[in-house]
């Protein structure tokens, strides 16, 4: 499992969440303390907003605690939104284009999870894409895959629903073609103005998420930066979290249900 941290407020230095606080988030990627694996070694990303609409982003397949570029760019780099990952691959290749962040246009993903019985799934998700997010993906990952049909969900125009349709529909995919449901999402994903977060499991067992007050905004992690347990609320699972100019707000969580069967694909010639 992966680790992230993700952040709106006022202007802060990357570095505050990255590589600053005791238990940071490169900290993290070699030795995590609230995931099945401790090392979190197959790559790393950061994407953050600044004076244009679409992320800055910098990702790179080495291990977050061996890149010296990193650290200096986050005590660089200070922004008033931004999402760093660190990555333990469970599919998909130790390359790039499989790292988090993923962006399109104003919007940046990341996520912490799985889909049981990915490789089974990929095509008829990949069909029900249009041929502009088709043609958009690079990696391998279902991470990816999962941002993109958000996209073509509405992630635009109402990113909580949008992500609920998206859930729904793997989870209705998952059963029609393999007659069982496992998916595990803990993601953040941002369109520049508003941060956003899902907690959710089939199993119950979703990945862990806190937030906190940091500075003059909120910050969502994977894991606490520091000792002060008191400090970091744990987000519950089936929850949606919205970080917006007005503070932080934490609601329910639920698939929206579409039949696959009456599903026609988007991009057949794909």
């Amino acid at each position: 499992m992966c680790r992230w941290a993700a952040y709106r407020g006022d202007p802060l230095y990357l570095e505050e969440l990255v590589s600053s606080p005791a238990h940071s988030l490169i900290e993290q990627s070699h030795c995590a303390t609230r995931a099945k694996t401790a090392t979190n070694g197959d790559g790393f990303g950061i994407a953050w907003y600044g004076d244009r609409p679409e992320p800055g982003r910098y990702r790179d397949i080495l291990p977050a605690w061996s890149d010296c570029n990193l650290k200096s760019l986050a005590r660089q780099i200070r922004s008033p939104l931004f999402l760093a990952h660190v990555r333990a691959a469970t599919g998909g290749g130790t390359r790039r284009d499989n790292c988090h962040p993923f962006t399109h246009d104003t919007w940046s993903f990341m996520h912490n999870g799985q889909i049981s019985g990915f490789e089974r799934l990929r095509r008829p998700m990949e069909a029900m894409l249009d041929d502009e997010l088709f043609n958009v993906r690079s990696g391998t990952t279902d991470s990816e895959l999962m941002f993109l049909l958000a996209l073509q969900f509405g992630l635009r125009e109402a990113p909580i629903a949008a992500m609920a349709a998206m859930v729904g529909f793997v989870e209705d995919l998952a059963e029609h073609t393999i007659g069982s449901i496992l998916l595990r999402f803990t993601a953040a994903f941002s369109d520049g103005n508003t941060l956003y977060a899902i907690r959710y499991a089939t199993d119950r067992k979703a990945p862990t998420l806190y937030a906190s007050p940091v500075g003059a905004g909120y910050c969502l992690v994977s894991e606490p930066l520091n000792d002060d347990v008191d400090a970091w609320a744990e987000i519950p699972d089936g929850s949606a979290v919205t970080v917006g100019k007005n503070g932080i707000d934490v609601a329910d969580f639920r698939p929206e249900n579409r039949r696959v069967a009456k599903l026609q694909p988007l991009a057949a010639s794909a």
